[in-house]
């Protein structure tokens, strides 16, 4: 990569919603779901461990699915690799798994198959992944904003640990958007942005528990 890739991607990055730039890189600046990610939590012990099985995240927008599947990626040994149910096809899910079995094969490397909006997926499409789930092929992330117990197959279900995300609390709220006004290098920090409280109070109100709500309101 030369100086001219380099400063292209800076600005990219720079010119990015404020909600992207300011997602989460590590475990210690997720913020909230302390049900199932806070301190000695089993799902925080298997990140930390390096050794996750396949899961499903589910719960409203904003409340930090794709967020934590990103840090898993940042973290694990395994090879990471990641669709869109919107978008992908079946052809394209047997060829990423076909490239999870080489790899496997060939270098003993796993792969962490992250699947976001799962539930776009129909049963044909979910039967797909099946056997490599069960054989070990691939370790599986699901994300969905719906009950998987509606739109998942039980198949699937019960080869999978659920933990369900929670609309973020007000105080997790404020301490995101606190964290995006002083933060530096990806906020506001080097404007010194004020914001009164009863702005910041109607932000979190209006937000649903959302964080990426209150991130486009601050912007």
């Amino acid at each position: 990569m030369n100086l001219f890739d380099d400063a292209t991607q800076e600005k990219t990055f720079a010119e990015a919603p404020l909600a992207y730039r300011m997602r989460p890189r590590t475990l210690d600046e997720f913020v909230g779901q302390e049900h199932i990610i806070g301190k000695g939590k089993l799902l925080r012990r298997a990140i930390e461990a390096d050794r996750l099985t396949s899961v499903i995240f589910y719960g409203p927008p904003g409340t930090g699915k794709t967020t934590l599947a990103h840090i898993i990626a940042n973290r694990t040994q395994a090879f990471f690799q990641q669709c869109n149910a919107i978008n992908s096809s079946v052809a394209e899910l047997r060829q990423l798994i076909k490239e999870a079995k080489e790899r496997r094969a060939f270098y003993s490397k796993r792969t962490i198959l992250f699947v976001d909006e799962i539930h776009h997926f129909n049963k044909s499409q979910q039967d797909s992944l099946l056997p490599d789930i069960e054989s070990g092929n691939i370790i599986f992330i699901g994300a969905t904003t719906q009950n998987p117990y509606f739109y998942i197959i039980p198949t699937i279900l019960s080869r999978s640990q659920i933990f369900k995300f929670y609309p973020l609390r007000e105080n997790d709220l404020k301490t995101i958007a606190l964290n995006a006004l002083k933060d530096t290098d990806r906020g506001f920090g080097k404007l010194k942005v004020n914001i009164t409280d009863d702005a910041l109070n109607h932000l979190i109100e209006s937000s649903s528990g959302d964080s990426r709500r209150v991130l486009n309101g601050l912007e």
